[in-house]
């Protein structure tokens, strides 16, 4: 009501209506525009989000890949930092949800105004939030979330701002059906898969493709669903198919108790899984004597002789106390990834990085020597561990190629 007001003079108005206008134009520029996250942060620091599971169902997944992240930041700060400025990590906690995982990436991009994300440990929480993050125009990696819709969207196009450390469910299905037939010499296999896992169903259809295509025979295919204790009923049918193997693409909770029920049965052929069952817990559930002649494709094991892998453990050692799980080295993958691109780009621009992370060719980390493909996956060799007497312990390196 501007009649019932003290009048101003016409100097002073004008300034004020000039500073509402330049208001307004800064405003329009700011972190939530759609062009793009907006301006970076120009601190001394480089700001990079971590969108991690830290509570909830994945925790212990999370937990390990924070772990991995922190420890090559801080060795990179302790370095010097890069371009001359320190990282800084702003790890914030996605409660193994996948709209909190979407509220994490708002914040970090618009808040927190970070030049890059790493995260998420699973594919759930990392789906979530991709899009976000692509359409903001801000890179993100994640460390080892498998589902293909992660770097891919529905019409399968490449996400141009969206990586990944690890390599995909199908791809495992695939190493692992090379393994069934080249290193065990076996052709019937039944197939059990976790109807509502994408991570199980994707490595599962993989597995089958090749392994036919090889001239082997599916001779059973059952399904059960995540929560899911007893499975003799399943596993009684399979022992009548005349299979020669199990091959179980899902999480080490029900894997354990598949495994357990299976050799009770008196099925004690070999028993094939994917980076799922790399847990301690799996032998917790199974019992040591159930695990033989199981094996499982993973990310590394702390038995393979390279330098690179020996010194990571040790590091990780020191710092935590503890031997790091597969999660913990794809942790610290990603950062050493998008660090080289930092490194490479000279700049700590969203856009520059992502110009340098699709370029990515023969980095050398933790888990292999990493390029990345027209989707933006790492291609690079799986590991194949044998569990013997409760050990996890090196079996193979091994290739869909081979």
């Amino acid at each position: 009501m501007l009649s019932k007001k003290k009048k101003w003079s016409l100097p002073l108005a004008m300034a004020l209506t000039v500073s509402m206008l330049t208001t307004g134009l800064l405003a329009g520029c700011g972190p939530a525009s759609e062009k793009g996250a907006g301006p970076q942060n120009t601190s001394n620091e480089i700001l990079i989000g971590g969108n991690y599971e830290l509570s909830g169902g994945n925790a212990t997944y999370g937990a390990a890949a924070v772990n991995g992240v922190k420890l090559y930041i801080d060795e990179v700060n302790a370095k010097g930092g890069v371009l001359g400025k320190q990282i800084k990590f702003v790890s914030l906690d996605n409660k193994s949800e996948a709209g909190e995982a979407s509220n994490v990436a708002a914040r970090l991009i618009n808040q927190e105004k970070v030049s890059a994300i790493l995260g998420g440990a699973a594919s759930s929480a990392t789906v979530a939030f991709v899009k976000q993050a692509n359409d903001r125009k801000i890179p993100v990696i994640s460390s080892s979330a498998v589902a293909s819709e992660v770097t891919v969207d529905e019409s399968g196009k490449t996400r141009d701002y969206i990586f990944r450390a690890c390599f995909t469910a199908p791809f495992q299905g695939e190493v692992m059906a090379v393994f069934a037939q080249k290193n065990l010499k076996l052709n019937k296999a039944a197939i059990l898969v976790d109807n509502q896992s994408p991570y199980s169903k994707g490595s599962a259809k993989a597995f089958k493709d090749l392994f036919v295509e090889k001239g082997g025979q599916v001779v059973a295919e059952e399904g059960y669903v995540t929560g899911d204790k007893d499975f003799r009923s399943v596993l009684t049918r399979i022992k009548g198919s005349g299979a020669e193997l199990i091959y179980v693409p899902g999480y080490y909770e029900e894997a354990g108790f598949i495994v357990k029920q299976a050799r009770e049965l008196g099925l004690n052929v070999p028993v094939l899984g994917g980076d799922g069952w790399d847990s301690p817990t799996l032998v917790k559930i199974a019992g040591a004597d159930a695990l033989n002649n199981t094996y499982f494709s993973t990310h590394y094991s702390e038995e393979e002789k390279s330098p690179k892998v020996q010194e990571f453990i040790a590091a990780y050692k020191n710092k935590y106390g503890e031997a790091p799980e597969a999660l913990g080295a794809l942790g610290y993958d990603a950062a050493v990834i998008l660090v080289d691109a930092i490194k490479r780009a000279n700049s700590a621009e969203p856009e520059k990085i992502r110009e340098t992370l699709a370029s990515t060719k023969d980095l050398e980390a933790v888990t292999g020597t990493i390029s990345f493909d027209g989707q933006h996956n790492p291609v690079k060799s799986a590991v194949i561990v044998e569990v013997k007497n409760g050990k996890f312990t090196f079996k193979d390196k091994i290739s869909p190629k081979s």
